[in-house]
């Protein structure tokens, strides 16, 4: 079966927890036995010498670390319970369905769990959009047990990113230190703090497993493919232990900063496996303060949907197995896409036993900087460019290279988020 990327928001509640996952915490016991004098050291923010102290004192100073980590972040982790009412059934489905109890014909009361955090002594609470979307009400608890009702100030579904607001006294709220995500490395230590499986103040730990994925968002019903609407870009993957309810909650590393804002998990069976999904900090510095600001984040849009070229589909394009860009797939209607005579694909491939466009136009530099891949484009636009801002594509037509100029219009404008 295929891995499903999966948020790690906890599903809603009736009767009893029904979690987007059922599994129990995972476990792990540190001791000499696995080789504790060989730990990364620096990565633990220490500056000893390996080969002057013993693994037990090594030992000692990791737990130290993480011990200091946890008392210095999870103030300002908070809890967020949501209460969405369902007005009536959907006929469509057995009086029994789990989705609704016990079948009662009146209102219904679902509640979900998920993670934040505090933003600033002004009461700003970040969390996911998928954690608050469709609520009624929120209510927040602090790591000391504060309980505040919330109103949400703003949300963007295109970067998964929503802020609340609780009015709280300043001296009880303790703001998140932030990262420069951009800095982060594969190897390096980071921490997950959040509120798994209900399970408040919960601390796991890992590294940072990878870097520049790409989260989709949305789907683009048009399209024959289910392609996304938008992606967000430079997503950072952890192996740190994320579950359901973590969604919201933050990955800090070594200094107890934030890395980024955990969001999803590839699985197969909705618990963690492994390989998680964290939003990073640069991103959040780009979208919250807008949120606050004006309550909505927009996002340039070209308005079309693509993929990174490979060899077999470079093969199939009439184009070089070495070529590499973005494959333009499908170009929306009146979109600036469109307006600048972009193309996407001019017929169908078989490729490894599925039909696939190809033929259409190959973006292979914006702005002169080079577009290797699909993430490289989305990672460009998002940090580098604004709605109504002119780029120019450089884009492979007919096997001949040419340049295009692209208004950027607005996501928002656009009614494809």
């Amino acid at each position: 079966m295929n891995n499903i990327r999966k948020s790690i928001f906890a599903l809603p509640l009736l009767a009893a927890l029904l979690l987007s996952a059922c599994s129990g915490l995972n476990v792990s016991t540190l001791g000499n036995s696995i080789g504790l004098a060989n730990l990364p050291v620096k990565a633990a923010g220490l500056t000893v010498s390996q080969a002057q102290v013993p693994s037990s004192d090594l030992l000692a100073a990791y737990q130290g670390t993480l011990e200091q980590i946890y008392q210095k972040v999870n103030p300002s982790v908070v809890n967020v319970d949501v209460m969405q009412t369902i007005a009536s059934l959907n006929q469509s489905l057995p009086s029994n369905h789990p989705r609704f109890g016990n079948g009662n014909q009146s209102a219904q009361v679902q509640t979900a769990l998920g993670s934040g955090f505090i933003w600033d002594t002004q009461g700003h609470i970040v969390t996911n959009n998928h954690v608050i979307d469709g609520a009624d009400s929120v209510m927040v608890t602090l790591a000391d047990g504060t309980t505040a009702t919330a109103t949400v100030v703003g949300r963007d579904p295109n970067s998964d990113l929503a802020v609340l607001k609780v009015d709280l006294p300043a001296n009880q709220l303790m703001p998140v230190e932030l990262a420069d995500s951009s800095q982060v490395k594969v190897g390096q230590m980071a921490v997950a703090i959040g509120n798994p499986f209900g399970l408040s103040g919960t601390m796991t730990v890992g590294i940072i497993s990878g870097l520049d994925r790409n989260l989709p968002v949305g789907l683009d019903n048009q399209s024959s493919q289910a392609t996304p609407t938008y992606s967000i870009p430079d997503i950072i993957q952890t192996d740190a232990s994320i579950n359901p309810g973590n969604s919201g909650g933050v990955l800090v590393d070594a200094q107890g900063q934030l890395i980024g804002v955990t969001a999803a998990i590839e699985s197969t069976t909705n618990a963690n496996s492994g390989v998680g999904f964290v939003i990073p900090s640069r991103i959040v510095q780009m979208v919250v303060p807008e949120l606050i600001s004006t309550g909505k984040a927009d996002h340039p849009w070209m308005g079309i949907s693509g993929t990174s070229l490979t060899p077999d589909l470079a093969k199939a394009s009439d184009l070089s197995e070495t070529q590499r860009g973005v494959l333009i797939i499908r170009v929306i209607a009146n979109s600036p896409a469109a307006k600048a005579g972009l193309a996407g694909g001019t017929r169908s491939a078989v490729i490894n036993g599925n039909s696939t466009p190809v033929g259409g136009d190959v973006v292979t530099a914006i702005d002169g900087h080079a577009v290797n891949t699909f993430e490289d484009m989305v990672s460009y636009l998002y940090e580098n460019a604004k709605v109504g801002q002119t780029v120019t594509l450089t884009v492979m037509h007919g096997g001949q290279e040419k340049t295009v100029d692209i208004t950027l219009g607005s996501l928002a404008a656009s009614g494809n988020q």
